[in-house]
């Protein structure tokens, strides 16, 4: 069997700052032509965007995909909703950790695996601001760390 190339078209930091990532799950995403196109050309942002679970269906909702510039009349709304393609066990878990357990779905990263778009989704917990300034800090502890170590390499 072949191994299928990956390339990463977009990353959520801001999720990977504010949650907590529990357990990470891969979907396939409904798109049309010229969303794949522009998504070739690495016109995605995932910063506001989030999945919501709607009559045994999973969305995501405010991904923007930046429209084609030779799509003209086929070019879709940057914004709209999006169905995600899940397995039904896969979407009752996730509304179950969302409804009971108080946990939130975001989307992680967006990428090709081979020619087909994937999306890469988590179940998180929302992070405290004391939570939020301890990874700051340790950020900064493993810049220092770093740069003294380049340091005495030179």
């Amino acid at each position: 069997m072949e191994k299928r190339k990956i390339k990463l078209i977009a990353q959520n930091k801001k999720a990977f700052f504010d949650f907590f990532i529990e357990e990470t799950f891969q979907t396939g995403i409904e798109l049309h032509g010229t969303e794949v196109k522009s998504l070739r050309s690495g016109k995605c942002n995932l910063k506001d965007s989030f999945i919501k679970i709607e009559k045994g269906e999973a969305f995501i909702l405010n991904m923007h995909i930046s429209p084609y510039e030779f799509g003209n009349i086929f070019n879709k709304d940057p914004i709209r909703k999006r169905k995600l393609l899940l397995h039904k066990k896969e979407i009752n878990r996730l509304f179950g950790a969302t409804t009971k357990d108080s946990f939130t779905i975001v989307p992680t990263k967006i990428y090709f695996n081979g020619s087909y778009v994937k999306l890469d989704i988590a179940l998180a917990k929302g992070k405290k601001i004391h939570d939020k300034r301890r990874d700051i800090a340790q950020k900064d502890i493993k810049r220092e760390a770093a740069r003294e170590f380049k340091q005495k390499i030179d």
